[in-house]
């Protein structure tokens, strides 16, 4: 039987095990190097992150905007990732990353002139957002720049169809992802009933927060932080990027 998990942690657990590429990290697709690339370098602009600044990035990646920070000399950059397996598939890249989840980030409070969170709430569950943008604002140093990026401004319908048996999910990887990444379902799904384990399939495309522009605001001014200026990324119009600045 087929049991379908929409947790992201766990999803990205699994990314990490059969990852064949950094970038796979970025879960953006290993196809899109480039728009990762481009998106990032566009996120620095954004900041005006340079070599003055102590950056934290929550949900790091594949490690680009911290290579980015390197380049420009920053005084100090770490990310975060949701999981262990992640960490050690970056760490020996030399970049400086840890393991922790939004809403509870191991960092004394003022370290950061710069926060950088990409990617990431709309994957975080709507209870846990309130506690998310508070930690965000507790390491945020007075004035700091402050970028929230791909906030869904309305609740996307998720591209995954439920599987009813084994065979719908092989087709539907097939004809959606092609042939390789057909094969890998298929072994997993070999090895989950030699093992006797579950046959857990997380697909990683459910939204669990989404908000529109005004809602967001409210929620960021409740714990101190102004919004500068929203726009939508031109890569994902149905989203939100915004740049925030922490309230003296």
């Amino acid at each position: 039987m087929l049991i379908r998990s929409d947790n992201y942690v766990e999803y990205c657990r699994e990314t990490a095990k059969h990852a064949r590429d950094l970038h796979d990290l970025s879960l953006r697709g290993r196809h899109l190097k480039d728009l990762t690339q481009r998106i990032y370098q566009s996120i620095a602009q954004d900041v005006a992150l340079s070599a003055g600044d102590d950056l934290v990035e929550i949900g790091c990646g594949d490690g680009t905007l911290l290579r980015i920070a390197e380049e420009l000399g920053t005084r100090s950059a770490i990310g975060f990732l949701a999981t262990d397996e992640e960490v050690a598939l970056l760490r020996p890249t030399g970049l400086n990353v840890r393991q922790a989840l939004s809403h509870n980030l191991p960092l004394p409070d003022l370290c950061a002139s710069v926060v950088v969170c990409n990617g990431v709430l709309l994957n975080v569950p709507r209870e846990n957002i309130p506690a998310s943008l508070r930690e965000i604002w507790r390491i945020a140093k007075p004035d700091a720049r402050i970028y929230i990026g791909e906030i869904p401004a309305m609740e996307p319908v998720d591209p995954t169809p439920q599987f009813a048996t084994r065979r719908e999910a092989l087709s539907y990887m097939y004809k959606k992802h092609g042939l390789r990444t057909w094969f890998g379902m298929l072994r997993r799904m070999a090895w989950w009933q030699i093992s006797g384990r579950p046959m857990v399939i997380s697909p990683g495309t459910a939204t669990a927060f989404f908000a529109s522009a005004e809602e967001f605001t409210e929620l960021c001014s409740a714990v101190g932080m102004e919004i500068i200026r929203s726009w939508s990324p031109m890569y994902y119009p149905s989203r939100q990027n915004y740049l925030l600045q922490k309230m003296k």
